[in-house]
């Protein structure tokens, strides 16, 4: 290969995945990135725990047509009650008819963006559920692995959890429906309303589970 025929300069630049967000106190451009920190700022999950500082988790619904993201933290912003607090929610969506290699690209580039601007200490993900659509399941999987590794390259520990262990931390019920989990959600976080839209409100679920069950636990 010619040392001025760049592997890159083979693909044409992607267009910048759109992120909806849905704290109108935190507006941030999805074109303005920024280098994710590096692994040696990160602390271990053992030391993070044993801080006085409230743990920042980034709750990830991962898709390749929309992911959902959602930053929550333990305890109250400023201090005062135990509860957690809904920081920043939203959702990162690609274009349909854009090539797959193109769409992990945006993905991976607005997860990074997330965590430099939100600076989380851990990283929830859910993990892939088998369903009767393959296609679909493998998509979930490509998408899950740029999150892994965008969640790797910050050196954040990352907590994988199954659709009913986030139902069961969440609501108590392994078995409950959307909407006894939203309605969950709400009254955890002491929200008006659930989040919307329905990817964000997911991955305010699955952020909220290292809090509900114990980070070290969900390691």
């Amino acid at each position: 290969m010619a040392v001025d025929d760049p592997v890159l300069d083979r693909f044409a630049r992607p267009v910048a995945a759109v992120m909806t967000r849905n704290n109108p106190e935190s507006p941030r451009s999805s074109k303005s990135k920024g280098p994710a920190r590096s692994p040696s700022a990160a602390p271990t999950p053992a030391a993070r725990v044993s801080s006085a500082a409230p743990l920042r988790v980034l709750g990830i619904d991962p898709g390749t047509a929309t992911t959902g993201f959602a930053l929550v933290v333990e305890g109250r912003v400023g201090g005062g009650a135990d509860e957690p607090t809904l920081v920043d929610c939203g959702v990162i969506r690609t274009k349909a008819g854009v090539p797959m290699p193109q769409r992990l690209v945006q993905i991976h580039e607005a997860l990074c963006q997330l965590i430099e601007e939100l600076r989380p200490d851990a990283v929830a993900v859910e993990e892939l559920f088998f369903s009767a659509n393959v296609t679909t399941a493998i998509s979930v999987g490509q998408a899950r692995g740029v999150i892994l590794l965008a969640a790797a390259s910050a050196g954040l520990p990352v907590a994988e959890y199954k659709p009913n262990v986030v139902k069961q931390a969440v609501s108590g019920y392994g078995g409950a429906d959307k909407r006894q989990m939203q309605e969950m959600v709400r009254m955890l976080l002491r929200l008006a309303e659930a989040p919307r839209p329905d990817d964000a409100a997911d991955a305010v679920a699955i952020a909220l589970c290292p809090l509900q069950m114990g980070w070290m636990a969900s390691l």
